[in-house]
């Protein structure tokens, strides 16, 4: 139990610093859409803006609010029957926004906002697990709220924040910083550390009552070491401790939900064999790779594949796009789907030379004549060209032109 009291100093200590928020423009601004009749749903990796963009979006209604975070360790021991000190709370403070930041973490929650929805609030709500809120709402708020998902700065906003251009070197630094936003401000790669660290713990360990953190920590770095790379959990099994392949695909969705890791499948029509195929694995956030990946080179063509993924990822539209690999005698990075119709292909490779030409060109082209599209993309690190085969056209572009011109599929 937490006492009125108690609630109403949380509140007040909470808004000034939600109100401290960053007025950078996020692009996910323009795409949310607030109703009093629902319940505005953000989800996404930690840290990665979802406190701001809820400032963004009540600074744009122009109207005040009441903010509470319930991972704020002064609300320990909030449980259901506190939901009715907070409500007599709202009604004292007379605001009709409300702004909750990890509401799902108190069981019974989806209770409390479908009854302020009912009372004619405007709730907006963020979290960083997208099962544990998706969960609830699909028993209780089912056709009652709008969800979205907010990304680290894509590559066009890092180069707008750090008032760059769309050129080599600011891709180059994009590659190695990634998009989050603490860490571009100050540069501290404890700040991408302490991250892994918090969504393994907090958003997976203790949500899922996981209680081999260590092994789950390894699988974590293991798989941050080898994005762009197949991986399958029956390969998996036996390592770092985990016995059962079971537990490694109850570990992978545990990752996707936290928005830490996806899992590409590949390509074909059944979908049998996408189960059965080795999945593709990738970052969200290239700056989280950069700290905790143990390697010992630069990887730039995993890079560059990975930061295409994310693009992909943050421009497709939801539950209407898919994004797989295709792999026959050669291979393209992506295949991406509208509607159950293929409608890109794209390869990725950093450099274009004499000795993966080849390799490169002719799986596209493969995958082009085996999916039936006449056209595809190489996105490179720099290089521009064009080719044409017997009606079958491939363009090559760098990838700074090819982030900056495709902003949505």
């Amino acid at each position: 139990m937490v006492s009125p009291e108690q609630i109403s100093t949380v509140i007040d200590a909470q808004k000034d610093l939600f109100l401290q928020r960053t007025s950078f423009p996020r692009e996910s601004l323009k795409k949310v859409q607030v109703h009093s009749n629902f319940a505005t749903i953000i989800t996404g990796l930690r840290r990665c803006g979802k406190s701001t963009l809820l400032f963004q979006l009540l600074k744009k209604r122009k109207s005040t609010a009441l903010y509470l975070n319930f991972e704020d360790t002064r609300l320990a021991g909030f449980d259901i029957k506190d939901f009715a000190r907070l409500g007599d709370e709202i009604k004292r403070r007379k605001v009709y926004t409300l702004l909750f930041d990890e509401i799902q973490l108190i069981k019974g929650w989806e209770i409390f906002i479908h009854q302020k929805l009912n009372e004619g609030y405007i709730i907006l709500i963020s979290g960083s697990n997208a099962s544990l809120l998706s969960r609830e709402l699909g028993t209780h708020l089912t056709g009652r709220h709008l969800s979205y998902e907010l990304f680290p700065f894509s590559y066009p906003e890092f180069v707008k924040f750090r008032k760059l251009r769309f050129n080599e070197k600011s891709l180059e630094e994009y590659l190695f910083c990634g998009g989050l936003p603490e860490y571009l401000k100050t540069g501290t790669g404890d700040i991408l550390n302490s991250l892994l660290d918090d969504v393994l713990m907090r958003d997976i360990a203790i949500r899922h009552n996981i209680r081999d953190f260590s092994s789950l920590q390894q699988l974590s770095v293991h798989l941050m070491s080898n994005i762009c790379t197949p991986v399958s959990a029956k390969k998996l099994e036996g390592l770092f401790g985990i016995k059962a392949n079971s537990t490694i695909l109850e570990y992978f969705s545990h990752f996707k939900d936290a928005y830490l890791f996806e899992f590409v499948p590949q390509f074909s029509h059944s979908t049998k064999i996408q189960m059965r195929n080795p999945r593709k694995v990738y970052t969200l956030d290239l700056g989280l790779y950069s700290q905790n990946a143990t390697t010992f080179s630069d990887n730039l063509g995993r890079r560059l594949e990975n930061l295409i993924y994310i693009h992909l990822r943050n421009t497709l539209k939801k539950n209407l796009t898919e994004i797989y690999y295709y792999k026959g005698k050669g291979e393209c990075d992506f295949v991406v789907t509208e509607k159950f119709k293929v409608t890109k292909l794209i390869q990725v490779c950093y450099k274009i030379d004499d000795m993966n030409f080849n390799r490169e060109y002719n799986g596209l082209l493969e995958a082009m004549k085996e999916l039936k599209l006449k056209e595809g993309i190489i996105v490179t690190f720099n290089q521009t060209d064009f080719f044409e085969d017997k009606g079958y056209k491939i363009k090559v572009i760098p990838a700074y032109e090819y982030l900056k011109n495709e902003l949505t599929l």
